[in-house]
């Protein structure tokens, strides 16, 4: 069985992936596929979210579950409108807590980033920007500013991997799918070998390729099992040409890629220290 979920919020989204994926975790056998959408903050973004969602329950035939920590009324009601099984995560807790305590909640998104590491939380909102505004290679000049550089064929991954690395722990990731012109040439730019000690690359088995590749263009050349195939040999031959370290993605979740990238960025820090 397979649902997608959408994590919303008009601020980071940090705390709704959180509680939506302790959640989650209790329930076997179900292939969430997991869609982030922070800064929902406008009724125009929620109307355009709405087509996001329309998209995924008709693609897998049932509706999606969407966790929310959506304080603004007007830009909830436009998301609760769609066809989604949607769930506030704040509704749940806030008004028991706040018969407790004996006081109204005061509604204002971002509170709870007020109480942590002004520092960290900046931090982290900046890297979610540099993730934004480098997806899918558009500004390979920017490579030099990236913590990580992931490099892999069209759907392994690299997005999502980048987005949880900026939400989570504030890593400065960019990426870059190679393309079928990469493939003609035989070569990739020379940004990416500038930077080649921050580059990782995402490897993936050619059936879980063509399944996520069909859901999107069922029945293209692009989504064949033969395409698919083709595209991981020749990218395997970059990575060895390029000398750098590949994670496979086939059976790892976000969370599981996005801890080994972070492990081995560590490790590189403590080595550059010691020298």
């Amino acid at each position: 069985m397979k649902r997608t979920v959408f994590f919303v919020s008009e601020s980071t989204g940090i705390t709704a992936e959180a509680m939506g994926h302790s959640l989650l975790s209790q329930f076997e056998g179900v292939d969430f596929e997991r869609v982030y959408m922070p800064f929902i903050n406008t009724e125009q973004r929620a109307r355009a979210l709405l087509d996001v969602i329309q998209e995924a329950a008709d693609r897998d035939g049932a509706r999606p579950i969407i966790f929310s920590t959506m304080l603004d009324e007007q830009v909830r009601e436009v998301i609760q409108s769609g066809h989604g099984y949607f769930l506030e995560l704040f509704d749940v807790f806030m008004e028991p807590l706040s018969r407790e305590l004996g006081l109204p909640p005061s509604r204002k998104s971002g509170r709870s980033h007020a109480i942590t590491e002004p520092t960290t939380y900046i931090k982290r909102i900046d890297a979610i920007n540099f993730a934004m505004s480098n997806d899918d290679g558009v500004r390979p000049d920017n490579f030099y500013r990236a913590d990580v550089v992931l490099l892999g064929v069209s759907r392994s991954g690299k997005t999502p991997t980048c987005i949880y690395l900026a939400m989570h722990y504030g890593l400065m990731a960019a990426n870059y799918p190679i393309t079928e012109e990469d493939f003609e040439k035989g070569d990739l730019p020379r940004e990416i070998y500038d930077v080649k000690e921050k580059v990782y690359g995402l490897m993936i088995d050619a059936q879980r390729l063509h399944l996520i590749r069909s859901e999107r263009r069922a029945g293209s050349e692009y989504a064949s099992l033969k395409r698919c195939q083709d595209d991981i040999r020749r990218a395997q031959v970059m990575f060895q040409r390029l000398g750098v370290r590949v994670l496979d993605t086939t059976s790892q979740s976000i969370e599981e890629i996005a801890s080994h990238i972070l492990k081995a960025v560590k490790l590189k820090q403590r080595q550059a220290v010691g020298h």
